[in-house]
């Protein structure tokens, strides 16, 4: 039998996921034909079929499932080896794949990747936002080296460093600047905005509120914490945002922001990436990064506006 490649071996995995030839090709940046052929030879380098083919999308065979299980460990494994070669320099260059969640990303993102890229000439960074269960997964297959998400996650085969903590606050319509501050149950009865099912914020925030189980009258949903925002300030109801996002949501929205009284709802923002990372030494000078963009942030803000509350990094 033919040896299998590599080559082939990344197409099948990218057509795995995506489940479509388009986007698989449009992932491994080649023609759609070219990684249809590629898949087609493999399939009978194997003497099986891996995929079947329908007018819309493809779907694995029971074959290609086993299959795939193998080759992500196959992938994944190759690449820790390259990351071993990277681990052995004194400065981290190459790919960096970092993922990121919503509610940090468009707030926090742009003073990363601008001291990353000063710091570290020859890192080429690719930024991954996606919600968190979306990130842990792509880690596991090795398709992330390190994400920012919020914690705990508690998988044991992650490591993870705090980085630091931050309030939420009370988003309203601007006609309620001066107003009293509701509390948690008082919050209840008001027609809350939140994030979409699978955003962790939408859960810290509902079990600030008590309400896991709210009907589903009494909330709206959300794409995205300006989209939240903007509804608020067309009088549709209250949200809450974390204070990292309030210069840049609030900035063209008429609304007015509130902070809770103590104990204030909050979330701690961290790192995490695989125990077998070679290069985890690298990943948590990274770390150090972020949190020092996270208190750049905070110094360029209003405290009343933004409180990120620095916790030392996990030893």
């Amino acid at each position: 039998m033919t040896n299998l490649t590599l080559k082939q071996l990344r197409y099948f995995e990218a057509l795995a996921r995506h489940n479509h030839f388009g986007r698989a090709a449009d992932a491994c940046s080649i023609s759609q034909p070219a990684i249809s052929v590629q898949i087609r030879e493999l399939e009978e380098t194997l003497g099986t079929e891996l995929f079947q083919r329908g007018p819309r999308q493809v779907r694995l065979t029971n074959f290609g499932e086993e299959f795939a299980l193998r080759v992500r460990d196959i992938l994944r494994s190759v690449d820790e080896l390259t990351d071993l070669a990277r681990a052995s320099r004194d400065r981290l260059v190459g790919r960096l794949r970092i993922g990121v969640i919503p509610t940090i990303a468009p707030y926090l993102l742009p003073a990363i990747i601008g001291n990353l890229a000063r710091m570290h000439d020859g890192l080429d960074i690719h930024v991954r936002e996606t919600q968190t269960q979306k990130l842990i997964q792509e880690l596991a297959d090795g398709r992330l080296d390190a994400a920012i998400v919020a914690l705990p996650v508690s998988e044991p085969s992650l490591t993870e460093i705090e980085l630091f903590a931050e309030n939420f606050v009370l988003v309203r319509p601007g006609e309620d600047e001066g107003k009293p501050v509701p509390n948690r149950e008082m919050l209840r009865e008001m027609r809350l905005l939140l994030l979409e099912e699978g955003h962790c914020f939408r859960d810290q925030a509902l079990s600030f509120c008590n309400m896991h189980s709210a009907r589903p009258r009494e909330l709206l949903d959300g794409s995205s914490l300006s989209t939240l925002v903007q509804m608020v300030g067309a009088g549709v109801g209250v949200t809450l945002i974390p204070e990292m996002a309030v210069p840049v949501e609030t900035r063209s929205a008429a609304v007015s922001v509130a902070h809770f009284a103590n104990p204030q709802p909050s979330r701690t923002i961290g790192m995490i990436w695989r125990k077998t990372s070679p290069i985890a030494k690298q990943l948590m000078l990274i770390s150090e990064v972020v949190r020092q963009a996270a208190e750049t942030l905070r110094a360029q803000h209003n405290p009343a506006s933004v409180e990120l509350n620095l916790v030392a990094a996990a030893q």
